[in-house]
């Protein structure tokens, strides 16, 4: 448990000097990791924060300590800390500049999507997926892969990347790592079937995932690979997928061309 002198001064108040007892000390000395838990540690650190920020105890403006303070201060690793921020970036509650740090904004609005795949949404709409398969090997995991899938850093998974374009144009490139003993992900039957597809047809049934969007500019590569022009703008979407057992059994990281792909999301008014 860490205890809220352990993490003093880690979140400071913007314009105004931090002090041994800045109010925002305990929500950071609050949080207690649950290290047995099937849900990631780094999702547990943004999830508490993001409560926190929407619950007015970080205010609008707060300036978070750099990752390397934060990380000590939990007891994490750093890219277990940057995961956290990044997915708290993603979903518009933080924002980083070089010189000023990482500050809390005003929240944008989100709504879920369901789960499902490229494929299958393409399919669906009456579109013809097509799949090329980019690479499809065994590599051993990043810490941020080994977090994502509660593996140990280095333990081997499966990387896939593949482009995925529909009437003849390049959509999106999608990342994906999964477990090394999942059967059935070769190149022919993934570039004739979506993954979510495989994954059942091997027995593992996709149930809820953790899932963040954004937007940026392309690099040149990627802008290249889709078909953009230098400078254009792509969607971004993080997903981590549990089976119905709770263990994480995907962890994706793809990129939309925005000029040919939106996401489309089914509002129900509050009772």
């Amino acid at each position: 448990m860490v205890t809220p002198s352990a993490v003093s001064g880690s979140i400071r108040p913007a314009k105004r000097r931090p002090t041994p007892r800045d109010p925002a000390d305990p929500v950071l000395g609050s949080l207690v990791l649950d290290r047995s838990s099937p849900v990631p540690l780094y999702f547990q650190v943004a999830q508490h924060l993001e409560q926190a920020i929407e619950a007015g105890q970080v205010p609008p403006g707060t300036r978070l300590d750099n990752e390397v303070e934060l990380a000590g201060q939990l007891g994490l690793s750093r890219p277990t800390l940057r995961r956290a921020m990044e997915y708290l970036v993603d979903k518009g509650l933080l924002v980083r500049r070089r010189g000023v740090g990482t500050r809390v904004v005003q929240r944008k609005v989100r709504r879920p999507l369901e789960l499902t795949s490229l494929y299958d949404d393409l399919a669906g709409s009456g579109q013809e997926p097509a799949t090329e398969v980019l690479s499809n090997e065994l590599v051993p995991a990043s810490a941020e892969v080994a977090d994502a899938l509660s593996v140990l850093e280095g333990e081997i998974v499966i990387r896939l990347i593949r482009l995925r374009s529909a009437a003849g144009q390049p959509i999106a490139q999608l990342s994906n790592y999964l477990p090394a003993e999942l059967p059935g992900l070769t190149t022919s039957a993934l570039e004739d079937r979506g993954l979510y597809q495989l994954m059942r047809a091997a027995g593992v049934q996709p149930h809820a995932a953790i899932q963040s969007i954004g937007a940026r500019i392309a690099t040149p590569a990627e802008a290249r690979i889709l078909g953009e022009s230098r400078g254009a703008a792509v969607l971004t979407m993080q997903r981590l997928t549990f089976d119905d057992n709770g263990q994480p059994v995907e962890f994706g990281t793809h990129i939309y061309a925005a000029s040919r792909y939106s996401f489309e999301l089914s509002l129900l008014t509050g009772s």
